[in-house]
């Protein structure tokens, strides 16, 4: 037996291929707290929200904004959406009609934006929008995630600041010019105990000013806070449901009920009514508070 014939019979080795590349996968994930929101006009509200990378692979986001409106009566003012974050300038959304915008980021990356969302001047009561964003993937379109965000627009109430001792007069004046120029006043109230002040329910800050400005014995319209553009009604409740009129009275008293309002006594207190009217078409209802007083028992 020979060398070679030892070696044919040697088994050969199978040569050990490569190991295929691990394949990618794409995903997209919108950290964004879906909330619904009431805005008065004029008044702007600010989210933070977070687009991140989930996938392996470095990926181009596409970031796509809905609007989409809902109002019971027909040509809605439109609402003001801005996205700040997404490039170098701020993304107006409403202004430039662009819906898409388009940014990298690397695997397991991540990027904060902010989203401002204002409720116009012009709003009605009722005026909603929803804001839907989409964050996709542009490696794997089939890869997303979408949050909404829901807003409406609601009536404000505003402080007129008044001269003291002349708040009726100023209340009967804005009434008079709401209802001839119809600038969605609901309601005007002048609190008793609280005076140099008229309350008043409205859609459109803005309109009420131009109303309030000039007026005699009107100091202008007091400005809210922060974002607020009113006050909350937290402020006035205590006006909306009086003091019942036999609070105090401890028993054994001896009482006299002399059957007229208090506004019309000798020496009563300043005077207080509630004007309620619907879009300018209801009626006043004044509400007087009734004389109820108490006599020491002997």
């Amino acid at each position: 037996m020979g060398l070679l014939d030892d070696l044919s019979k040697r088994e050969s080795k199978p040569e050990s291929k490569p190991e295929p590349p691990m394949v990618g996968h794409y995903g997209v994930r919108l950290d964004l707290q879906e909330e619904k929101v009431s805005l008065t006009a004029g008044q702007a509200k600010e989210f933070t929200m977070v687009v991140m990378n989930t996938g392996t692979e470095d990926d181009t986001i596409r970031l796509k904004i809905d609007l989409v409106y809902n109002s019971e009566l027909p040509d809605p003012p439109e609402w003001t959406v801005k996205l700040f974050g997404v490039e170098d300038k701020v993304w107006d959304v409403t202004f430039t009609k662009v819906t898409e915008k388009e940014f990298m980021l690397i695997a397991d990356g991540q990027r904060e934006i902010t989203l401002s969302v204002t409720c116009p001047k012009g709003a009605r009561y009722g005026d909603r929008l929803n804001v839907v964003v989409n964050a996709i993937s542009k490696g794997d379109p089939g890869a997303f995630d979408a949050k909404t965000l829901s807003f409406s627009a609601r009536q404000a109430i505003l402080a007129v600041k008044s001269s003291i001792g002349h708040e009726r007069a100023v209340a009967d004046a804005i009434y008079a010019r709401a209802r001839a120029k119809d600038v969605g006043v609901f309601s005007i109230l002048v609190p008793a105990n609280f005076r140099g002040y008229v309350y008043v329910e409205s859609m459109n800050p803005d309109r009420l000013e131009e109303i309030v400005r000039g007026l005699r014995r009107a100091r202008g319209v007091v400005k809210g806070e922060g974002e607020s553009t009113g006050i909350s009604f937290s402020e006035i409740e205590a006006y909306l449901t009086p003091k019942p009129i036999v609070s105090g009275i401890m028993e054994g008293d001896r009482n006299v009920y002399d059957g007229t309002p208090a506004a019309t006594r000798p020496g009563a207190g300043p005077w207080w009514r509630n004007w309620k009217f619907s879009s300018m078409a209801g009626r006043r209802r004044p509400v007087h508070r009734w004389a109820l007083r108490s006599v020491p028992s002997a």
